[in-house]
């Protein structure tokens, strides 16, 4: 079954848009710590994409699932 709202554009609102802000900083934290532990390479760049998917299904939820007024 297919969810239309999971295609539909979500224009950060007043509700949202500090949540998403959130998340980039957790995100964003987790991956400048993390640069500093792991040395450089394949795995470094794995961690880092992850972080990057994480943080988008993060948003995704938040756009998605957020009750709007």
């Amino acid at each position: 079954m297919i969810r239309r709202n999971d295609f539909i554009f979500h224009p950060a609102d007043d509700t949202t848009k500090p949540m998403h802000e959130d998340v980039r900083g957790i995100i964003t934290e987790a991956a400048t710590r993390i640069d500093t532990i792991v040395p450089e390479g394949r795995e470094l760049a794995l961690v880092m994409t992850k972080l990057e998917e994480a943080m988008f299904w993060a948003n995704a939820g938040i756009a998605r699932r957020t009750p709007r007024p």
